[in-house]
């Protein structure tokens, strides 16, 4: 409830100067809050080992060039540059910034012009009007400053969102990639143990036909060419569903997916130097987008908080007018044309309205304190997030480690029965055997590989790593 004021115009200048010093000494701006940020001294799980360190020193802006790969360097930029959800978060980002330009503009001068017709009390006669409305919004008890707060907020909370978009779509890059290079991995190496297989089995059946196998011992080795085989579909499906991934990513259409298989075609996987964490746990603070984006729900929430406070006190405006009236049709005694000027201030001054301005101000008050909370608890899941990619990377890269050494071993036991066979120590179905284990102990340290490069993806979208937008890329 409120009422409003409407004067002619100031005949005392004196007392407009003393209200207006009395107003804008009661202004009063929401303080933005400076939540302490407790934040490790250093992290608990950084690798230390350069046998089990991956990776340059951190560079959250180009990190997926560690794995010194021209195809994955290509991929990268072209989802940068095609991936239709990034251009939607610029679009926002640029419509965000539009409205933050002029937020001031409420509590500027606003200028309009209206006609309509009207008739007289007693229907005598109708009269057409046309005028000028003028009106100017002073914003005063931290009304102006607080609509600014939240359109700051607007506006960087949609380019923090645009970040936060190119860390997904470069991590999802380079995942995606990573997968399609070991699925490829994979079909490479099962389709020699599914060759292995068929040799072994081929050779069981031999000699069960000159009763020196049993019926059992063909019907294991045709079990294990059978299982042999039907372990192709799973990385087959693997290499289309990356192809289709990828398609989404780059921002093309089901028609390129074949030109993105041929552009990346059959190579090896990827692979990683060494890496040390420079990087100290408060630099989280500048480079995570979940922790920025609370920071600037704090802003906003303060904005919001200053808004409701001044609800409290009156409106105060400068307002004027300027209309001029002709008679249309009828008989009058009024004038056949006139025109009126008014000018002075509008108040709106709050009364009685059930505590209702007093509730919204309290619900802005705690709606800040979870904003707080909210940024305190962005902060511990961050630190939680990279601590745990750390802890992953290392144990990834440990197993990795531990299946490159059994590979290797099983290596030379393959070497060993190729030489015992050549002497006629062992025969053709131990050489199939042996091979086939050997290429299983490939198969595991590749899937093991691919793990610890999954962690390091995770590792620096944990970090927030993503390249900065391109300029004027959001104008």
């Amino acid at each position: 409830m409120g009422i409003v004021f409407r004067t002619a115009f100031f005949r005392r200048p004196g007392l407009a100067a003393c209200a207006l010093s009395v107003t804008l000494a009661a202004c009063s701006v929401a303080p933005v809050p400076r939540p302490d940020a407790k934040m490790p001294a250093t992290w608990r799980n950084a690798p230390t080992d350069a046998e089990t360190a991956l990776g340059p020193a951190p560079d959250l802006r180009g990190w997926w060039r560690a794995f010194g790969d021209p195809d994955l360097d290509g991929l990268v930029e072209r989802a940068l540059d095609g991936n239709l959800a990034l251009r939607q978060s610029m679009y926002r980002v640029a419509a965000a910034r539009a409205l933050a330009g002029r937020s001031d503009a409420a509590f500027l001068p606003e200028v309009g012009a209206h006609t309509f017709a009207e008739p007289t009390p007693d229907s005598s006669a109708s009269y057409f009007q046309a005028g000028f409305d003028a009106k100017w919004e002073l914003g005063l008890f931290g009304r102006a400053e607080s609509a600014a707060r939240i359109a700051q907020a607007d506006a960087g909370t949609a380019e923090i969102d645009a970040e936060a978009a190119r860390v997904t779509v470069v991590a999802e890059v380079v995942r995606v990639y990573v997968d399609w290079r070991a699925a490829q991995r994979r079909l490479d190496v099962l389709s020699r143990i599914a060759d292995a297989s068929r040799r072994k089995a081929d050779l069981v059946a031999t000699r069960q036909r000159l009763r020196l196998a049993t019926s059992a011992d063909a019907a294991a080795a045709e079990a294990g060419q059978a299982v042999a085989d039907a372990a192709l579909a799973e990385p087959r499906m693997a290499i289309e569903r990356c192809r289709q991934q990828m398609a989404v990513l780059l921002g093309d259409g089901e028609t390129d997916a074949l030109a993105i298989a041929s552009n990346v075609g059959e190579g090896a996987e990827p692979k990683l130097g060494a890496l040390v964490i420079a990087e100290a746990p408060a630099d989280l603070l500048r480079t995570r987008p979940e922790i920025r984006r609370a920071e600037l729900a704090i802003l906003k929430a303060a904005g919001e908080l200053g808004i409701a406070r001044a609800d409290l006190y009156p409106r105060l405006a400068l307002g004027g007018s300027l209309t001029y009236s002709s008679r249309v049709v009828g008989h009058t005694r009024l004038a056949d044309t006139d025109s009126i000027v008014t000018i002075g201030p509008l108040i709106d001054v709050p009364i009685f309205d059930w505590g209702q301005r007093r509730a919204v101000v309290s619900a802005r008050d705690a709606e800040l304190e979870a904003a707080v909370s909210g940024y305190r608890q962005a902060v511990l899941e961050g630190v939680a997030e990279v601590e745990t990619a750390m802890a992953a990377l290392a144990q990834q890269s440990k197993r990795a480690t531990d299946l490159d050494r059994a590979a290797a071993a099983l290596g030379r036991n393959d070497e060993a029965v190729a030489t015992l066979r050549r002497v006629g120590l062992a025969d053709d179905i131990d050489r199939e055997t042996a091979i086939v284990a050997r290429l299983r102990a490939d198969l595991e340290a590749a899937d093991a590989e691919r793990e610890r490069d999954l962690a390091f993806v995770a590792l620096y979208k944990a970090f927030g790593g993503a390249p900065l937008p391109p300029p004027g890329a959001s104008d």
